[in-house]
C-alpha cells in the first residue's frame, strides 16, 4: 500500500471533527480517540472511505431486498418506508456497559414493584406521597385490570429505556417504554446487517452477541403458560401490516418461533383464549402483544376498538392466559412518572436511582407548574399522558403569543404537561459521502424479566438524527438507526436459539395450523397475483402490436385488440386516437393507483396481501417481491410506448420468479394449498372471460387468435404443436381443454378438484357438494368439446355451445369461490381443538 492511500486511510479517522459543547461517542474534545474505539478505527481505517462507501451501500440493498421498513403515515415516499440504517456502529466498552447494566436492572425492577402496588394494595399513595390525580387522572390506568394477579407479580416482561448522554458524559433516562416496547427486531436486524458487512471487525472487537438476550426472553414467555399446559402456545399479537413497526412483528415472531396473530385470530371461550384456525379452535397459553392494552379488550376496555378480543380481560382474569407485557403497564409510560422514582426507589428497593432520569416537572403540582413556567424558555413542554398526542414544545423557539396561548393550557389543565429539562444529546460518528460526520445519537435499551430478576440486552438501538444541527432524534422525522457494539474483555462464543445439535427432536411432517385469517390472505394472494399477470400479459400483447402497426398506419389487429380491452373493463372506449394519446391512456392504465384494473392498482392490493402474510414467506420470496416493486417504482413516470414495455416485460420475468418460488419452495401446507387455489380460480376466470371477450370482438376470433395465445403464455406450444398460422379450433383446444397445458381451463379445474381433495375438514361445517360437482360436469365438457363443431355453431345466434360452455366456466368457479369463502374464511364458533 502507498504512502498516500494510507495517509488517505488514515485520514478518514484523524481528520473526523467531534461537535463542540457536546459529548462526542469516538473522540475526546482534542479529537483523539476513546480507547475502546482504537481497535475498531485501525481496522476500519484499512478498508478507506470508498470501501466503506461501498459496503455500506450494500448494506442499504440488502435491507430493501429484506424488506425491511418502517411505516410512516402520510410519508411521500409511501407508508413502507426502508429502514434507514448506517453502517458505522456505536462502541461501548464493557467496564461502561456494567454500571449502564446494573442500573437498567434496578430501574425495570423498580417500575415493576411500581405497578405491581398501584394495580394492588395502592400503598404509594398514603406511603409515598404519590399522587392521586396522577393515578386516577392517567389515562394508562386500567380499572377492570385493578386487582387481576398475574404470574410471579411480573408486570413487565420486555421494556425499553431510552438513554442520552450529556455533555460531561453522563447517561440520563429520557423516557421508559413499557406498554409494547418497540426496536428490538430492528436492533437484531441491523446486528445482522453490520456484521455481515463487517464480519472482521466485529469478530475481532469481541462484540458481545445478542441471541443469549433471546433465548432467555423466548424461555421466559414459555414458562408463562397457565399450570399443565405441557406444550404450550405463543402467540405474537400485531394491530395488522399498517402499524408503523410491523416488520419487527414478522421478524420477531419469525426468529423467536411464535405465531404472528390480529385481534381477529383469537376468540374466548369459556373464559379461555383460541385462536381460530382451519381445523378449529386451539388453546392459547401466552400473548406477546404489540398492541396497547386499551385496545386490547373492546368489552371491558375501549369499546371503539377493532383490534381486540372480546372477553380478553375476563380470560387475564381467569388465569387461563397470560399477556406480556401485562394489561395495564402502560400506567408508567409516562414522563410525570420520572420526577417520582428517586423516592420510590428508596421507598421500595432501599437504594438510591442508579440510572437519573432528565429532570422533569408534572405541572399538576402548583409548585412544579409554577416553575415551568417561571423557566418556560430552557424547558421542552410534553404532554403528560402517552395516549393524548400533544407534540413537544420547545420554549426558547417559540414566539410570545405561542407561550401566552400555552400556558393559558396549561394553567387551565396542568395535569395534563410536563416540563422538562432539555438535554444536550451526544453524538457519534456516521458515514456520509465526505467521510465520518457527528450525528445527535439517543440509545434504545432493552431489558427482559428472567425470574425474580431481569438481563439486559447487550446492545441497543442506536438512533441518529438526520443533521448534526438537529437534535430531535425520530425516525418519523427521517433519523437513521445503528448498530450498538458491547465491547466484552474476552472472545464471545457464537450463540444461536435454535436446539442445539445433541438435542433429540420428534421427528414430524403434519401440516402447520394456520388462523383462517392467514388462509384467507393466502387465497387472495394467489388471486391477486394471477391477477396481475394477466393484466400486465394483455397490456404487453397490445403495446407490441401497436409498435409493430403504428408505421403502417394500420389498426387490423389493434383495433380488435382495443375492443377487447374495452370488454375486460381496462379501457372505456374504442374510438381512433392519435398516437400520443394513446400513449398517454396507456401510461395512466399502468401507473394510475387509482384506476380500477389498472396494473398499480392490482398491484397495490397483491402488496397489501403479500404484507399481511410476510412472515411466513421466505427472504428470497420477499426478494423477489421487492423486486417487482422496485421495477414498478423506477418506471414510475414512463410514458412511450418503449419504455412502458420494457417496464412490462421485467415484471412478466419478477412475477415469473415469484411464482416458481410458491412453486418450488413453499411446504405443501395449508397456506400454499390455499394459494393456490387462489391462483388457479383467478386463472381459470380470467382466461374465460378473456375468450368471452375475444368471441364478442369478433365471432370466431380471427384478429384475436394470436394475442389470445400471446396472453396465455401459449404461443410457443401452439407453434411446435401445428406449425401453422392461428385457427379457432385448435387455438380454443389448447387453451381451453388441454390437460396438459398449465395455463389451458381444463388443467385449473382439473388442479381444483384435486386441491378440494386435501382440504381440512372443519367440524360440524361440512364443505358443499355442488361446487365440486360443477368442476366435475366443467372438466367432463371439457374433455367432451369438439371445438371445430362448437366454432363453427358459435358462429350461429341460434345455437351457441362454446357461449354455454365458457358461462358454465363464469358459474362453477365463483361457486367454489364462494363455498371456500363460507367455509374456511367466514369463521363461527368452531369445535374446541
Amino acid at each position: 500500500m502507498s504512502s498516500n492511500t494510507m495517509q488517505k486511510h488514515e485520514d478518514l479517522f484523524t481528520s473526523y471533527q467531534p461537535a463542540e459543547g457536546v459529548y462526542d461517542e469516538m473522540a475526546a474534545a482534542a479529537g483523539e480517540l476513546r480507547p475502546h474505539w482504537a481497535r475498531f478505527a485501525q481496522m476500519a481505517s484499512r478498508l478507506g472511505l470508498v470501501e466503506l462507501a461501498s459496503r455500506s451501500e450494500e448494506a442499504r440493498r440488502n435491507l430493501r431486498e429484506n424488506g425491511v421498513t418502517y411505516n410512516v403515515y402520510g410519508d411521500p415516499q409511501g407508508m413502507d418506508r426502508p429502514w434507514a440504517f448506517d453502517l458505522i456502529p456505536l462502541l461501548i466498552s464493557a467496564s461502561e456497559w456494567k454500571g449502564i447494566e446494573a442500573g437498567l436492572i434496578q430501574r425495570a425492577t423498580l417500575l415493576n414493584k411500581v405497578l405491581a402496588d398501584l394495580y394492588g394494595p395502592r400503598t404509594l399513595l398514603q406511603e409515598a406521597g404519590f399522587p392521586p390525580s396522577l393515578l386516577y387522572g392517567n389515562p394508562g390506568f386500567l380499572r377492570p385490570c385493578h386487582g387481576v394477579k398475574v404470574p410471579n407479580d411480573t408486570y413487565l416482561h420486555l421494556l425499553a429505556v431510552d438513554l442520552a448522554r450529556a455533555a460531561d458524559g453522563k447517561w440520563w433516562v429520557l423516557s421508559d417504554r413499557t406498554q409494547a416496547p418497540s426496536g428490538a427486531g430492528y436492533a437484531l436486524e441491523n446486528r445482522i446487517i453490520a456484521s455481515r458487512r463487517l464480519p472482521g471487525k466485529f469478530r475481532d472487537c469481541q462484540v458481545q452477541r445478542l441471541a443469549p438476550f433471546f433465548h432467555i426472553f423466548r424461555e421466559n414467555l414459555l414458562r408463562l403458560a397457565p399450570p399443565g399446559r405441557t406444550h404450550p402456545r405463543v402467540v405474537l399479537l400485531t394491530p395488522g401490516p399498517h402499524n408503523e413497526t410491523y416488520f419487527e412483528h414478522a421478524y420477531l415472531a419469525r426468529y423467536l418461533g411464535f405465531q404472528l396473530v390480529e385481534g381477529s385470530d383469537l376468540t374466548v371461550y369459556d373464559r379461555k383464549v383460541y385462536i381460530k384456525t382451519l381445523e378449529g379452535l386451539q388453546r392459547v397459553d401466552v400473548i406477546v402483544r404489540r398492541l396497547d392494552d386499551s385496545f386490547c379488550d373492546p368489552l371491558e376496555l375501549r369499546s371503539d376498538s377493532f383490534l381486540g378480543i372480546l372477553g380478553l380481560v375476563e380470560a387475564v382474569r381467569n388465569q387461563t392466559v397470560t399477556i406480556a407485557n401485562a394489561l395495564g403497564s402502560g400506567l408508567i409510560e409516562t414522563p410525570a412518572m420520572i420526577g417520582f422514582l428517586p423516592g420510590l426507589c428508596k421507598l421500595l428497593l432501599e437504594e438510591e436511582l442508579l440510572m437519573p432520569s432528565v429532570a422533569t416537572w408534572w405541572c399538576g403540582q402548583s409548585k412544579p407548574l409554577q416553575y415551568v413556567i417561571d423557566h418556560f424558555d430552557s424547558l421542552v413542554i410534553k404532554g403528560a399522558f402517552s395516549g393524548r398526542s400533544r407534540p413537544p414544545a420547545f420554549g426558547h423557539s417559540m414566539t410570545a403569543s405561542q407561550k401566552q396561548q400555552l400556558i393559558e393550557q396549561m394553567r387551565a389543565t396542568p395535569h395534563e404537561y410536563v416540563g422538562q429539562e432539555m438535554l444536550s444529546l451526544s453524538t457519534t460518528p456516521t458515514l456520509t459521502a465526505e467521510g465520518l460526520e457527528p450525528r445527535p445519537m439517543v440509545l434504545r435499551t432493552y431489558i427482559a424479566a428472567c425470574g425474580n430478576s431481569y438481563v439486559v440486552f447487550p446492545g441497543g438501538l442506536t438512533r441518529i438524527s438526520s443533521a448534526v444541527d438537529k437534535s430531535v432524534v425520530s425516525m418519523q422525522s427521517g433519523g437513521g438507526s445503528k448498530d450498538t457494539w458491547v465491547l466484552s474483555d474476552k472472545p464471545v462464543p457464537p450463540m444461536s436459539l435454535l436446539a442445539p445439535a445433541g438435542q433429540i427432536i420428534r421427528v414430524g411432517r403434519s401440516a402447520a395450523e394456520i388462523p383462517s385469517r392467514v388462509a384467507d390472505n393466502f387465497f387472495w394472494l394467489g388471486r391477486y397475483a394471477e391477477r396481475l399477470e394477466m393484466t400486465v400479459r394483455t397490456i404487453r400483447t397490445f403495446v407490441e402490436r401497436w409498435t409493430d402497426e403504428a408505421a403502417q398506419d394500420t389498426m387490423v389487429v389493434v383495433g380488435p385488440l382495443l375492443e377487447l380491452m374495452v370488454h375486460l373493463r381496462m379501457v372505456e372506449d374504442v374510438a381512433p386516437m392519435p398516437s400520443k394519446t394513446l400513449e398517454i391512456e396507456l401510461s395512466d392504465l399502468v401507473f394510475n393507483s387509482q384506476r380500477p384494473f389498472g396494473i398499480t392498482e392490482t398491484l397495490h392490493r397483491l402488496r397489501g396481501t403479500v404484507w399481511t402474510v410476510r412472515d411466513r414467506l421466505s427472504v428470497d420470496t420477499w426478494r423477489i417481491f421487492n423486486q417487482l416493486t422496485g421495477d414498478m417504482e423506477g418506471a414510475d413516470g414512463a410514458s412511450t410506448f418503449p419504455e412502458i414495455q420494457g417496464l412490462l416485460d421485467r415484471m412478466i420475468i419478477d412475477l415469473a420468479a415469484f411464482s416458481g418460488m410458491e412453486m418450488e419452495n413453499m411446504t405443501r401446507g395449508h397456506g400454499w394449498r390455499f394459494l393456490e387455489i387462489g391462483r388457479r380460480l383467478e386463472r381459470g376466470t380470467q382466461l374465460v372471460a378473456i375468450v368471452q371477450a375475444a368471441l364478442k370482438v369478433n365471432a370466431k376470433g380471427a384478429f384475436l387468435l394470436e394475442p389470445l395465445l400471446e396472453i396465455a403464455d401459449s404461443s410457443m406450444t401452439y407453434r411446435r404443436r401445428y406449425f401453422s398460422g392461428a385457427q379457432p379450433a385448435p387455438v380454443l383446444d389448447l387453451l381451453l381443454a388441454d390437460e396438459g397445458n398449465p395455463r389451458a381451463l381444463a388443467f385449473q379445474v382439473a388442479m381444483l378438484l384435486e386441491h378440494l381433495k386435501a382440504l381440512p375438514v372443519v367440524p360440524d361445517r361440512p364443505f358443499p357438494e355442488e361446487p365440486a360437482r360443477r368442476l366435475e360436469s366443467l372438466l367432463s365438457s371439457l374433455r367432451q368439446a369438439n371445438f371445430v363443431e362448437l366454432t363453427d355453431a358459435a358462429a350461429d345466434d341460434k345455437a351457441n355451445p362454446l357461449a354455454v360452455l365458457l358461462t358454465d366456466a363464469l358459474e362453477a368457479l365463483p361457486s367454489l369461490s364462494d363455498a371456500i369463502t363460507q367455509v374456511y374464511f367466514t369463521h363461527v364458533e368452531q369445535q374446541v381443538g
